[in-house]
């Protein structure tokens, strides 16, 4: 099993070009004016530009407006939509792309019950919770809680660095890594080595998984 990588909370074209050159999956651009991590327009075109066939451009939404995501998809190649607020299945699939459904992880919530009431989710995004924060916390979760038998794939977010990702794979034996506090020197500005280094030890990781 390959484990997909993706960079979240890019803000500059630099940083999505050293991305994609250490072979990440996709790419996640941040719709959510309140996030530190935020883009405009502008930015999100930039980062976009830098984005080749076969890589993914994840917009991530948190419960938006009425006409927020169209507005978004007439100016940015965007190829899969994130929402990691409270939204409905109806909500999420009204734009005929692929989505990620974000789940954060307080108490009492079961990834069974958010992926039955996403039956089309192409994937569960399983993040930190923290009250005051969406996504981009820095923080990690009880990762054991990913082996979820769900039926969407299950990408792993929250508090992952280059040192933690792969026993947190071990633990969790997900699908897919999400990682943006973890490859930065401040919210939104990654750091090019970090972001190498973390995809490197995925890689490891996976080559070490496959020769057991």
């Amino acid at each position: 099993m390959r484990t997909r990588i993706k960079i979240c909370g890019i803000t500059r074209a630099s940083d999505a070009a050293v991305a994609v050159a250490a072979g990440v999956d996709a790419i996640g651009l941040i719709f959510f004016p309140p996030s530190r991590r935020a883009v405009n327009m502008n930015e999100a075109g930039a980062v976009g530009r830098e984005i080749p066939a076969l890589v993914d451009l994840v917009g991530v939404f948190v419960d938006p407006l009425p006409g927020q995501v169209e507005a978004v998809l007439d100016q940015v190649p965007v190829t899969v939509l994130q929402f990691h607020g409270n939204e409905t299945a109806l909500v999420c699939e009204q734009f005929k792309l692929p989505y990620i459904k974000a789940v954060r992880m307080k108490p009492g919530i079961d990834p069974l019950q958010v992926d039955h009431l996403h039956p089309n989710a192409g994937a569960l995004l399983l993040d930190t919770y923290r009250q005051q924060e969406v996504g981009g916390t820095g923080a990690s979760f009880d990762w054991g809680l990913a082996r979820a038998k769900t039926r969407a794939p299950i990408i792993l977010a929250g508090g992952l660095c280059a040192d933690n990702v792969a026993d947190a794979l071990a633990q969790s034996d997900a699908w897919g890594v999400d990682v943006s506090t973890g490859v930065e020197v401040m919210p939104g500005i990654k750091d090019a080595e970090k972001i190498k280094m973390f995809c490197r030890t995925v890689r490891e990781f996976d080559g070490q998984r496959r020769a057991c």
